[in-house]
Order: structure tokens, then C-alpha cells, then sequence
């Protein structure tokens, strides 16, 4: 494992069974995630975009081990968490990784005032002693912009940009090393958004953190991200540093997202491109490349064959037969007889 690296994602898969009939036998998968690989380097946030049910949010809990992968593994500080015992993992690796979930109205204990809902976890690894047990919790809500009265009010209270602040409190409040942030600003105003934003890049400078950001909003991932991926129906088809992937988008997916990208300029006039079609069923996928049934440079190699996720430029991986020399050529040749 590089040194570098926080954490290695490789070859990661999840099929969810399908079932059916009296004896709930089982007739097939959902392939919500099908052989993913990637890295996140120390300190750095690793944005992954896609249409809702390409598996983003399955990954994040996927390495978090709050569902269990098919295959693969995920190599987190030269441990791969998917290797070892549950209790050895609470223990171990749960300090590390942290979760900030998408709906920070559903994710709060409205029963427990917050100063418990961002100390209980500190309490169970220890962190702290028992008398400086408040004085850690009341620092934490500080640097998360919370006020130290707030500490003994209920959730209920908030509103959804503090409620949000509190999730990242409970999260950081264990020190940890990776956050999985899971569409941490979809359920909040604009205005709002900017602030957990900032808040997240102001505690990443300060601390160190490495993210896994999970989105579906491309303007949101182009300001916080390093490293973006793109994910299609359980498959990352392209995967580059930041402004590489929006200055020169490669995949016919990517391109088709960021012409969807709202510009703040009424003087300028965005070449949509608008894809045909629903995004086929992940219990059945299409053969070959699983885009292919949307694309409209679709050669007849893109029906049968799968396309190799291969490095095009420095750092900057693609899953398309459009850069496959010999057999984009193999395809014409053959489409000419």
C-alpha cells in the first residue's frame, strides 16, 4: 500500500439478492455495485457523482462495513477492513471512519439533548476522561460553529443547517480519519449549503480529514473535490484530478452531466446534451458496455464487449471504447464490410 494512500478500494462488489415465490428462493442479484476500484490520498476529498441508483451511497456504507461487501477489499491504514472480526473492527476501526448522513432531520435521537448525541461515542472508545469529558464536547460543538448553550437542547430545536453541523460534530468528535459524507447538503437551502461546505474544507485544512464525498449535485463536487468519479449503473466509467475532469471530460456520461451544470451567466448558452432513454435495470444490465443503450456514439464492440477502465491521460482513467484504438478500429472495419 502506498504510503500516500488513506485508503485502497479494489475490485469492490455488492449484489443484493432478488427473491421470489413461497421459499423466497433466490433468481437473481442487484448489482448495485460491480467491480469498483479506486484511492483516496491522505487529506484529500474524493468526489463521487452519478444519477441516483448508481451505487454512490452503497459504496460509502459498503467501506464502512454497515453492509457487507460481495467481493473485494478495502485496504484503510494498511488494514483491510473487510478481513477482520466484528469485534476487532468496532474497537480498531470504527474511531476511523466516521458517517455524516444525508438527512440530518432523520439521524438525531430527538430524545437526547446533543451534548449526549456528540459525546456517546466518545464515552464508549474512552477518548476522554470523565472530567474532561464536557469540556471535549462543548470544544467540539465550537469548532463545528455551535453554540456551548446549545449542549443540553433537543434536536427538535434546530433548524436543518445546525441540525447538519451536529452530524459533523457527532463525526468528528472521535477524531477520525476517513468521513463518508453522504449527500451531506442535498437536503438543505442554497445559502445553507455554502456553510457546511466551508465548514467541512475549514475542518479538513485544520485536521487532516480525508473525505468520501457523495453527490449528485456537479457544482458542489467541482468546489470541495480533489479527485472526482464518476459512477454509472454499479461502475465508475472515468476517474480524474478535478480540473482536468471539467476542463476535458472524456466519457460520453460525464460530458452529458456537466452540460446539465446550471452557468450563472444569462449571456451564456449551454449545449445540453440530452441522454434517451431510463438508465437500464441493475438487476439485468445490458451486455458489453452498460451505457451503450443511451449513447449515441455507440459502435457495435460497445454491445458486446465490457470496456477496460484504463488510464488515458496522467491520472485521468476512462471506461470507453472511444479511446480504445484497436478496437474502435477493429469495430469500423468490420461495420464497413
Amino acid at each position: 500500500m502506498d504510503n500516500n494512500n488513506l485508503i485502497e478500494v479494489s475490485h469492490l462488489k455488492k449484489y443484493f439478492p432478488i427473491k421470489s415465490g413461497l421459499l423466497q428462493k433466490i433468481v437473481g442479484h442487484v448489482k448495485a455495485v460491480d467491480d469498483v476500484s479506486f484511492t483516496i490520498k491522505k487529506g484529500q476529498t474524493f468526489g463521487l457523482v452519478g444519477e441516483s441508483g448508481c451505487g454512490k451511497t452503497t459504496i460509502g456504507r459498503t467501506i464502512l462495513r454497515l453492509i457487507e461487501p460481495t467481493a473485494g477489499s478495502a485496504v484503510i491504514d494498511g488494514v483491510d477492513i473487510f478481513q477482520i472480526h466484528s469485534k476487532e473492527l468496532l474497537r480498531r476501526m470504527r474511531q476511523k471512519m466516521q458517517l455524516i448522513f444525508q438527512d440530518p432531520y432523520s439521524s438525531l435521537n430527538p430524545r437526547i439533548p446533543i451534548g449526549e448525541i456528540i459525546g456517546e461515542a466518545v464515552r464508549e472508545h474512552n477518548l476522554v476522561s470523565k472530567g474532561e469529558y464536557r469540556d471535549y464536547v462543548l470544544k467540539t460543538m465550537i469548532e463545528c460553529g455551535l453554540r456551548p448553550y446549545y449542549i443540553d437542547r433537543y434536536p427538535h430545536e434546530f433548524s436543518g443547517g445546525q441540525r447538519q453541523r451536529i452530524c459533523i460534530a457527532r463525526a468528528l468528535a472521535l477524531k477520525p480519519q476517513l468521513i463518508v459524507a453522504d449527500e451531506p447538503v442535498s437536503a438543505l437551502d442554497v445559502s445553507i449549503q455554502a456553510q457546511i461546505i466551508n465548514l467541512l474544507k475549514d475542518l479538513q485544512d485544520s485536521k487532516g480529514i480525508t473525505f468520501l464525498f457523495i453527490s449528485h449535485d456537479l457544482s458542489v463536487v467541482e468546489y470541495i473535490s480533489d479527485v472526482v468519479g464518476v459512477m454509472y449503473l454499479g461502475n465508475l466509467v472515468e476517474l480524474a484530478p478535478k480540473k482536468e475532469l471539467f476542463k476535458q471530460p472524456l466519457h460520453p456520461y460525464t460530458k452529458a452531466l456537466l452540460s446539465a451544470v446550471p452557468v450563472p451567466n444569462p449571456d451564456i448558452k449551454m449545449n445540453r446534451i440530452i441522454l434517451e432513454g431510463d438508465i437500464p435495470s441493475p438487476a439485468n444490465p445490458p451486455s458489453g458496455c452498460k451505457f451503450h443503450t443511451r449513447c449515441k456514439y455507440c459502435m457495435e464492440v460497445c454491445k458486446k464487449v465490457a470496456p477496460p477502465f484504463k488510464e488515458i491521460a496522467p491520472e485521468h482513467f476512462v471506461a470507453c471504447h472511444l479511446y480504445d484504438v484497436d478496437l474502435a478500429r477493429t469495430a469500423s472495419e468490420q461495420g464497413s464490410k
